[in-house]
């Protein structure tokens, strides 16, 4: 059995590919070259079911609370700070499916393309100091403030997250990152 950490750094390295693709689509968005309704439909999905769904689900639904049980506060640094994030995420993900809906619908729209952008360089900013925020800060606490034991429970708790989403669901939205990386 691994560890809850070691699960949610595995699961940033998958969110990771999407975030890195962001800009290059931004870039050819700005340029006028590029424009596919179906990849920006499935980076939505991808954010919302792989990175919000189980990711950020396992951190808010199940870490977050075991930390404060243990004195972390809710409030503040860092547990409140990365659940601002996670909001700030949620909208620019929300801002991506509209403007792109508005783009498909009339792509001489100038408003909807420089919406559309913005989403993505808004994810492409966001995610990277998230990510390194929980992986050199919030998670090495947690190894030092939950037991074995608790770690232990923890991971199986996330695996009934991943379990509940669907292995094949996941596999895929994993297979999507992987592809759009090579881009």
């Amino acid at each position: 059995m691994g560890s809850p950490t070691e699960m949610l750094e595995a699961e940033h390295k998958v969110i990771a590919l999407i975030v890195s693709t962001a800009p290059l689509l931004a870039e050819k968005l700005e340029d006028g070259s590029w424009f596919d309704k179906t990849i920006i439909t499935d980076i939505v999905e991808f954010m919302r079911r792989y990175a919000d769904q189980c990711h950020h689900g396992k951190e808010e639904e199940l870490l977050f609370p075991a930390l404060a049980e243990k004195g972390v506060p809710m409030q503040g640094c860092p547990i409140g700070g990365l659940i601002n994030e996670h909001a700030r995420g949620r909208v620019l993900v929300k801002g991506l499916e509209e403007s792109a809906d508005a783009l498909q619908k009339n792509r001489d729209d100038v408003s909807a393309r420089t919406r559309l952008v913005s989403n993505l360089r808004g994810i492409a900013e966001l995610y990277p100091g998230h990510i390194w925020r929980e992986d050199y800060l919030l998670f090495p606490m947690t190894c030092k403030i939950l037991s074995g034991e608790e770690q232990d429970k923890l991971y199986a708790a996330f695996e009934k997250v991943d379990d509940r989403i669907g292995k094949q669901e996941l596999d895929r939205l994993v297979r999507f990152a992987e592809s759009l990386s090579s881009m």
